[in-house]
């Protein structure tokens, strides 16, 4: 089985997730108790958010990254997978700078998207996810078309998932918003939604949603258990 290089901290709540469903599906896959063979990056995720946040520094905030993808590399990974959907908008900058792939989120959910037969799925996340055009070209080149929240729900999505949900924070409150939301979302043509933010699947299960709903963590994870089993290290 290859190792895994898992880059989390980004937070450590959906870290902790994809730790546990990387496990859990391995286990599944291979029987036993076998268990996923990986390496662990955790980034800082306060010296990311000044980063991005406070000194709007985005050069810092890939060097981060970059900088956890040189260390799961040296730790012997033979690939990378980032637990949080927003920063994938540095893989085009750091890949070329490693010497392992990295197992994008997005082309997983694509995947998946495309074989449910959903042509127009709704993105939720943090901003820079929604606003960014990453998720959206990705999912064009397998035909889909992505609907993006309003400015107020934007808001909404963004903020609670920095006052609450990285904090390991789910309230009744929020998740009547963002069912409110994704209904809104439905009427405006999406088919589906994405969970675009690896801590939202905790917050939402399937049953909340009125239309197919795609967990990026789940997703990823699965694709990634799959290209770990898929061939052994030479």
């Amino acid at each position: 089985m290859r190792k895994i290089g898992l880059i989390g901290g980004l937070s450590w709540v959906s870290t902790a997730e994809y730790y546990r469903r990387l496990n859990q599906i391995t286990q599944d896959r291979l029987g036993g108790v076998s268990s996923a063979r990986l390496v662990l990056e955790s980034v800082d995720r306060q010296a990311y958010v000044e980063a991005v946040i406070e000194r709007e520094d985005e050069r810092a905030a890939c060097e981060q990254i970059l900088n956890a993808a040189q260390s799961v590399e040296r730790a012997g990974a033979s690939f990378a997978v980032i637990s949080c959907n927003d920063v994938h908008r540095f893989v085009p900058e750091i890949e070329p700078n490693i010497g392992i792939p990295f197992l994008h989120i997005a082309d997983a959910a694509a995947r998946a998207i495309k074989s449910a037969g959903v042509s127009n799925v709704a993105l939720l996340g943090v901003r820079k996810t929604m606003e960014g055009d990453f998720y959206p070209e990705i999912l064009a080149k397998h035909g889909i078309e992505t609907t993006v929240p309003n400015e107020a729900e934007r808001t909404f999505i963004h903020d609670t998932i920095y006052a609450e949900l990285v904090k390991y924070v789910f309230s009744e409150e929020t998740r009547r918003g963002y069912v409110e939301v994704i209904a809104e979302l439905a009427s405006r043509g999406a088919e589906g939604v994405v969970l675009g933010c690896t801590e939202i699947p905790l917050l939402l299960r399937p049953e909340d949603i009125a239309v197919p709903s795609f967990s990026t963590t789940e997703l990823h994870c699965e694709a990634a258990v799959e290209m770990a089993i898929s061939a052994s290290d030479s």
